[in-house]
C-alpha cells in the first residue's frame, strides 16, 4: 500500500521537531548542571585572554565544550606554539596553559622586515624581545631557519641570532654562550653540542662551521672536539 506523499512529509516533520526538541533539553540541561563560569589563561605574554574567551560560546557547557576545537584555535595565533585545555568540574573553570614562542631574529630581507620564532614561525612583532638587526638574504634566511630547528631539537634553546656573514651565522643560545654555524649545521654536531657544552662550563663559545668538529673557545681558541666522540653524547 502506498503511503501518501504528504503523510510523509508529516512524520519527517514530527521527527525533525522530536529531534530539535531533544537536543535543546540536553542542551539546557548540560549548561544547568555543568555551566563554564570562566576562562582562565596561564603563560601567556604576547597571546590575549579574550581571544580565548571569545572562542567559547556564551552559556557554555563543560559537557558540550570542544576542548580540541578550542585548543586548534588558541594554537592559530602565531604567538602560540601550543596550548592544553582543561576543564575544572567542580569550579566550572576551563584553564588553558599556553606555552608562547620567542622571538629570536630580527631580520632584514631585501628591504623589508620580518622577526621569527626558533621554529621558523613569523611572528608579528618582536614580543618585547631586545634584539639585534640582522640584514640577510632569502638564501641566509633558509639556511639560519633551518639550522635553529637543527638546535632546538637537539636540546640547544636559541635565545637570539646575532649576526650573519660570509663565514656564518652567531648566535646566542641558552646560559647566554655563543654558537657559530653555518646553514648546513650537521644533526651530529648539534646532537654532540649539548654534551660538549657541560664538559666545558667556562667557554663561551662553540664553532661549529666545520663539519664533524667543534670548536671551543673563550676569548681565543682552547681546543676542538670532533663531534662524533664518545663524550660528546651522540648516538
Amino acid at each position: 500500500m502506498r503511503v501518501p506523499a504528504r503523510q510523509i512529509l508529516q512524520s519527517l516533520c514530527i521527527a525533525v521537531a522530536v529531534a530539535l526538541l531533544t537536543g535543546a533539553v540536553v542542551y539546557m540541561v548540560s549548561y544547568l548542571l555543568y555551566p563554564v563560569t570562566g576562562i582562565v589563561v596561564r603563560g601567556a605574554h604576547m597571546f590575549p585572554e579574550s581571544e580565548a574567551s571569545s572562542a567559547v560560546p556564551d552559556r557554555a557547557s563543560l559537557l558540550t565544550l570542544n576542548s580540541a576545537m578550542l585548543q586548534r584555535r588558541i594554537e592559530s595565533n602565531p604567538w602560540v606554539e601550543s596550548a592544553e585545555v582543561r576543564k575544572d568540574w567542580d569550579s566550572g573553570i576551563v584553564a588553558v596553559e599556553v606555552k608562547e614562542r620567542r622571538a629570536v631574529l630580527d631580520a632584514e630581507i631585501e628591504g623589508h622586515r620580518e622577526v621569527f620564532a626558533a621554529d621558523g614561525k613569523r611572528l608579528p612583532g618582536l614580543g618585547g624581545a631586545s634584539l639585534e638587526q640582522v640584514e640577510l638574504g632569502e638564501d641566509q634566511l633558509e639556511g639560519i631557519l633551518r639550522a635553529g630547528r637543527v638546535l632546538e631539537s637537539s636540546g640547544v634553546s636559541l635565545k637570539s641570532v646575532d649576526g650573519a656573514g660570509a663565514g656564518g651565522f652567531r648566535a646566542t643560545v641558552g646560559g647566554g654562550r655563543t654558537v657559530i654555524f653555518t646553514g648546513g649545521l650537521g644533526t651530529s654536531q648539534a646532537k654532540a653540542l649539548p654534551g660538549i657544552m657541560s664538559e666545558n662550563p667556562t667557554a663561551r663559545r662553540f664553532d661549529l662551521r666545520t663539519e664533524g668538529r667543534i670548536v671551543v673557545g673563550n676569548g681565543r681558541l682552547q681546543g676542538s672536539r670532533r663531534s662524533n666522540s664518545r663524550s660528546g653524547g651522540s648516538g
